[in-house]
């Protein structure tokens, strides 16, 4: 009995080390993935110097100096946090929002605006809470973010006079998109959205960077969930696969059969879920996540305005 007694208490004190083990490392990955420390993280500079994203910048920057002169430096408020962003007016009552991923501000946008500009669209760009020159301390996957599209889409009616508004949104963008789209709050304005590299809920993505980097799944990926939930009150097991459902506007996903974190089998639960009768899923056989355009560009743009011809140009 003496023995037992001693191997249930050494269990006992394993699984407790182990509990607090993993909720220790899920808090270290959650705040170096979504916590922001201070303003000069995410901010308007590239997060992460790399050949792909150093001639993406460079492109883009090449935009907005070509369309300064449009330029209007916009700012909102919601949920006590100032957002910033910046509305290039070309005079149409045509918008498009452009929507960037984590750790990427405004800055990032700029790089897919050139098919909309081309196309006769006004180009918001925006800091997403926590980024570039807006407040915040969390990134929520695209939670909290949804409401701040929403706030964004009523100033563009209210200040500018849209009439028609496109999404455009890349990774957690994306996530903000869908779940501001399919939002009883979200004005009729909205008429359509493009994705890239649209994930089914952000635990699945988080769950594939932990595969690619060797770490246990279970229970770090139940923990960073709970931090979430603790810091945010939102879970990263929802996202978009549960409200694709509703999504009943022309939609255009865009999607890398190389993509390792929103992987092409998730993308295709997400295609066949929503029930919009205006739908399309671009392929790219290869492309790194949220860099497609600059696999191919002219693909790209060529179905970004052959979308925005087909459902919004001279409607």
């Amino acid at each position: 009995m003496r023995w037992e007694i001693i191997l249930a208490i050494f269990l006992l004190f394993f699984l407790v080390g182990h509990i607090f083990s993993s909720m220790y490392a899920a808090h270290c990955i959650y705040t170096a993935t979504l916590k922001r420390k201070d303003k000069e993280q995410w901010g308007r500079t590239v997060p992460i110097p790399t050949e792909q994203s150093l001639q993406m910048d460079a492109e883009g920057m090449q935009w907005q100096k070509e369309h300064d002169a449009y330029k209007q430096d916009v700012h909102i408020v919601r949920d006590g946090l100032n957002l910033y962003g910046e509305y290039y007016d070309f005079g149409s009552d045509k918008a498009v929002m452009i929507l960037s991923g984590r750790t990427e501000s405004l800055r990032y946008g700029y790089y897919f605006a050139r098919p909309y500009s081309s196309s006769g669209f006004n180009v918001l760009v925006v800091d997403s809470r926590a980024h570039g020159l807006s407040d915040g301390v969390y990134n929520t996957v695209g939670f909290e973010e949804s409401k701040d599209v929403i706030a964004w889409t009523k100033y563009l009616q209210d200040e500018h006079k849209v009439k028609t508004l496109v999404f455009h949104g890349i990774c957690i963008g994306a996530a903000a998109g869908m779940l501001a789209i399919t939002s009883p709050d979200c004005s009729e304005a909205v008429k359509g959205i493009v994705t890239e590299g649209m994930f089914v809920n952000f635990g699945e993505s988080m769950k594939n960077h932990l595969i690619e980097r060797k770490r246990l799944i279970f229970p770090v990926l139940q923990c960073v969930d709970w931090w979430m939930k603790h810091y945010t009150g939102h879970s990263m097991m929802r996202g978009p696969i549960d409200v694709i459902g509703t999504m009943d506007k022309p939609i255009l996903m865009i999607q890398s059969k190389k993509d390792k974190y929103s992987t092409p089998e998730n993308a295709e639960k997400l295609f066949m879920k929503c029930p919009s009768l205006h739908k399309s899923l671009l392929w790219y056989e290869t492309g790194d996540h949220s860099m497609l355009r600059i696999t191919d560009t002219v693909k790209y743009d060529s179905a970004i305005s052959a979308y925005l011809k087909t459902y919004f140009i001279n409607h």
